[in-house]
């Protein structure tokens, strides 16, 4: 196989147009309530998705942006190749539930909220790498299953420090393909609306262009109600080998935006990458940060979850490239590497991040 695919000493670049094909994002009442309501496929306002349990309705969750963005493509589950998904839960509960309904080859994957960006970047390697002519990424979170995994039972009834964020009940999916596979769903792909429809008829359509593997960063943070501290260091680094990689600067980037930060973390991100010379304010954003209105819904610090990056791309994110609003982003989303058991016996907190660039292109018909 030729080397060309490898940029620099951690990164990836595709060679063929890897195209978002179908994109879906499902949500729960409080996402729904927040400022990026309008951008969302399906809000439940139960939270429960149909489901006799918090981990069942996740699962549920799961399975209804799955199959929405499969459909939204205009392809049938048996014509997506391989699914990537992942979760908060031990032992992929929800992603292992809500793939036994689709009829897909289903590969598990876990980077805690990261871990959109590893199902995107590696569906997407597997199309580019002629292992799949479309593949799908899809990942969950749901607040009521996370508290009860990670910190507390909600009948507890315990208060929050002011450096949490509030985990996001959603799930969001991407269905990434070929020209082949783009030119066979062109005719069949649910028609949008607004601008989106416009930018299609145009032949407007987004392309995964190339991603960093982040590496796991340890600062020795404990607290693992501050994911966001854990969380920015990972993100500074990937960040810092992304732009390295493929010599670039943070201005090349219509937007920089992280997964889940929130308020404290986006901080300490910045000052990190400021320490090595690379000015990131200009262009950053935050998924934490766009899918609450805090003075408004007190999320504390803001928005987390393996769910908070993937709506928010699946949604608001990229609109904004078919829009034309950006021509290029780098998607970060970010993630906390803890477990019940390591925190509870004192251990640090590592941090995981990846870089995916997404860019908006014009295609001849």
């Amino acid at each position: 196989m030729s080397g060309t695919k490898c940029v620099g000493a951690q990164s990836v670049c595709f060679t063929e147009e890897i195209y978002v094909l179908g994109r879906a994002a499902v949500v729960g009442k409080k996402e729904g309530d927040g400022p990026l309501r309008s951008f969302f496929d399906e809000i439940d306002e139960t939270d429960m998705f149909e489901g006799k349990n918090w981990n069942d309705a996740e699962s549920r969750m799961m399975q209804k942006a799955a199959a929405l963005a499969i459909r939204k493509a205009g392809l049938t589950p048996k014509q997506v190749r391989m699914l990537f998904a992942g979760d908060l839960l031990g032992q992929l509960l929800a992603s292992s539930f809500g793939a036994g309904e689709l009829p897909i080859p289903f590969l598990g994957v876990y980077g805690a909220c990261s871990t959109m960006g590893e199902s995107l970047l590696l569906a997407s390697m597997a199309v580019d790498g002629g292992y799949a002519d479309c593949a799908e990424a899809v990942t969950s979170s749901h607040f009521a299953s996370a508290e009860k995994e990670f910190r507390f039972p909600l009948g507890y009834g315990n208060q929050r420090p002011l450096a949490a964020t509030w985990t996001v009940t959603g799930s969001g999916a991407l269905v990434v393909g070929n020209r082949t596979t783009l030119e066979r769903c062109r005719t069949q792909r649910e028609e949008p609306a607004g601008k989106y429809a416009q930018a299609v008829r145009e032949g407007i359509e987004v392309v995964v262009a190339g991603g960093t593997v982040g590496c796991v960063t340890d600062y020795g943070v404990k607290d693992k109600a501050n994911m966001g501290a854990c969380m920015a260091p990972a993100a500074a680094a990937v960040v810092e080998a992304h732009l390295r990689d493929f010599h670039r600067e943070p201005s090349e980037y219509d937007k920089i935006i992280t997964g889940d930060l929130g308020s404290i973390g986006a901080k300490i991100f910045a000052d990190l990458l400021g320490q090595k010379g690379y000015r990131v304010e200009p262009v950053q954003e935050d998924c934490g940060l766009l899918i609450y209105d805090n003075e408004l819904q007190d999320t504390h610090s803001g928005g987390s979850g393996c769910g908070c990056s993937a709506v928010t791309l699946a949604g608001y994110l990229l609109d904004k490239l078919y829009e034309g609003e950006w021509n290029r982003i780098l998607f970060v989303p970010t993630g906390a590497l803890l477990s019940p058991v390591s925190a509870n016996e004192g251990s640090s907190i590592p941090g995981i991040a990846h870089a995916i660039v997404l860019e908006r292109r014009k295609e001849g018909r």
